[in-house]
């Protein structure tokens, strides 16, 4: 089957498929798997539905991994670890001289959402996984981003640099005061879990390192821009008690945090694939949020 995709991307699919005897696999695969569609969702990286009898994801890399400071070692470790308690699917090949990824393809149950029981209960198993080396300093990554944007013009990049200070006095005002540390996804917005059979999972661990479990939190509230209440209830289900008041306003630093670190991530690579309007209402809610944290 053919499908659409950049020529250096077409070809590290290739070998990838060229190496499937490589693939581990719990029985050997007949053949070469073939490709049959790209998968959506993905902003940084290409997604590919590969099949023969079975499926598998193939991902290929869109962005450069040292520059946004990611570990593809600590990703596939990390990512072997969670699919052992069934918290991920299971990798079966990486390449990272390719920037290639395999993990079977998990179908979802349909358009069913989870709940907030089911996504509370997924982060308090990952949180429980066995810690790594590698660990996500905010501070750095921040920097590494307004690194990037630096020296440019544009509505996105001056509204922001309005809050660049702010920011940076909460993200040290969080290291002070937040001990938390736990092995963290990092990114588990809506568009990287799945119910299938039954059960939530995780998708796209590329983030994963060492962090606060509130980082954690607020990468899902600030970052699917939850309801007032939504939020409430999935805080409530996480601890399995009412949040203390000092927990409610960590919480909301680390949402100001991850809305302005996400804003400025849209606006280091250059592309449209944040709307206008969008980005917009996300800088509202930043701003809004930032009246109340700082």
């Amino acid at each position: 089957m053919s499908i659409d995709l950049p020529p250096a991307v077409q070809r590290k699919l290739d070998h990838t498929l060229g190496q499937w005897q490589h693939w581990q696999c719990e029985q050997p695969l007949p053949g070469a798997p073939q490709a049959q569609r790209v998968l959506g969702g993905g902003v940084s990286n290409y997604s590919i539905l590969v099949g023969t009898q079975r499926q598998w994801v193939v991902r290929i890399d869109g962005i450069n991994p040292l520059q946004h400071g990611l570990n593809r070692q600590a990703e596939w470790s990390a990512l072997r670890e969670a699919s052992r308690h069934s918290l991920a699917p299971c990798p079966r090949y990486f390449n990272p001289d390719l920037g290639s990824l395999v993990c079977d393809y998990l179908p979802p149950d349909g358009a069913t959402p989870a709940t907030t029981a089911q996504l509370a209960d997924l982060l308090r198993r990952i949180h429980a996984l066995p810690p790594r080396h590698h660990r996500l300093d905010l501070a750095e990554r921040i920097q590494r981003y307004e690194n990037r944007v630096s020296g440019r013009t544009g509505a996105a990049v001056q509204s922001l640099t309005l809050h660049a200070q702010a920011v940076a006095d909460l993200v040290q005002q969080v290291r002070d005061t937040d001990q938390t540390r736990a092995l963290c996804h990092n990114d588990l917005l809506r568009t990287n879990r799945i119910v299938s059979g039954g059960r939530l999972v995780a998708l796209d661990w590329e983030y994963c390192a060492m962090g606060s479990t509130w980082y954690e939190l607020a990468v899902i509230t600030q970052g699917d821009a939850l309801p007032a209440r939504e939020r409430d209830d999935l805080l409530r289900a996480y601890l399995q008690r009412e949040p203390l008041p000092q927990e409610r306003h960590l919480l909301l630093q680390y949402e100001c945090i991850y809305g302005y670190l996400e804003l400025l991530w849209y606006v280091a690579q250059g592309e449209g694939d944040l709307p206008g309007t969008a980005f917009d209402a996300k800088l509202r809610l930043l701003q809004d949020k930032l009246a109340g944290a700082c």
